[in-house]
């Protein structure tokens, strides 16, 4: 079974971002941008997967600018296979995402496709969803817990009550929460044997894709900062300020 794994350059999550000061975007200038930490926990698991039998190759996708690649490599050197960089400038809407990968994985037939459940730079958790939409397979979505059984692929799903087991039929798609599992560092000759790896690099044209942007961002401003708490001596007077405050 082959296993598709898309990843995302975006803002590494250790780096706080900055507005530009026309308000038209996020200052990417000088900026450290790594792989979306849930994107590596797709990764991982598919290596995991691979490494206990139940697939032959990984394929890493990523859909970006040329410096998409450095995200590619960074997954091939955990451990992929393979790689496929498809050529977008600016942004691209995960409409626009879940239909290229609709058609890699057209092209491709993996048994399973493992991504993140969002993206930590614009947090839509829409991609896997709609991806499987458009190929009409079932999905697990926030994994907790990934088993394949044959023809099957039993995935452990965290919800609000607590978490929910379900059973899929192969080929499907599952997107990862934090807990599915701890990803691995790359090792020095990994990271060299990276380099040689293939990569294939696509434009949306090579797929049909129309990925004009549907949204117009009108403005965007840092949140408003934290205004000092206030210690109170009873909760009558708890209870008199929530009213005050109109919430209660």
């Amino acid at each position: 079974m082959k296993i598709i794994v898309p990843v995302k350059r975006v803002v590494d999550y250790n780096v706080k971002v900055r507005v530009k000061p026309d308000g038209t975007g996020i200052d990417l200038a000088n900026v450290k941008m790594s792989m979306n930490p849930f994107d590596e926990i797709a990764v991982e698991e598919a290596l995991r997967l691979k490494e206990a039998g139940k697939a032959e190759e990984v394929v890493a996708v990523s859909i970006g600018p040329a410096q998409a690649i450095e995200t590619i490599r960074t997954a091939l050197a955990m451990g992929a296979d393979r790689g496929i960089l498809v050529k977008v400038d600016g942004p691209t809407e995960p409409l626009a995402v879940a239909k290229i990968l609709r058609e890699i994985v057209k092209a491709e037939e993996p048994g399973l496709v493992i991504l993140g459940k969002q993206a930590i730079d614009d947090d839509c958790s829409q991609t896997g969803q709609m991806l499987a939409a458009l190929l009409d397979r079932p999905q697990g979505t926030f994994a907790s817990k990934v088993e394949i059984d044959g023809d099957h692929v039993m995935v452990t799903r965290e919800i609000d009550g607590g978490h929910e087991t379900v059973k899929l039929d192969l080929p499907a798609i599952v997107t990862t929460d934090l807990r599915l599992n701890e990803p691995r560092y790359a090792s020095l000759p990994n990271i060299m044997k990276a380099k040689k790896k293939p990569v294939d690099e696509k434009t949306p044209d090579d797929f049909g894709v129309d990925v004009t942007p549907r949204l117009d961002v009108i403005k965007t401003a840092d949140p408003p900062g934290r205004t000092a708490g206030v210690k109170l001596e009873s909760a009558a007077e708890l209870v008199e300020k929530l009213k005050e405050a109109g919430v209660l």
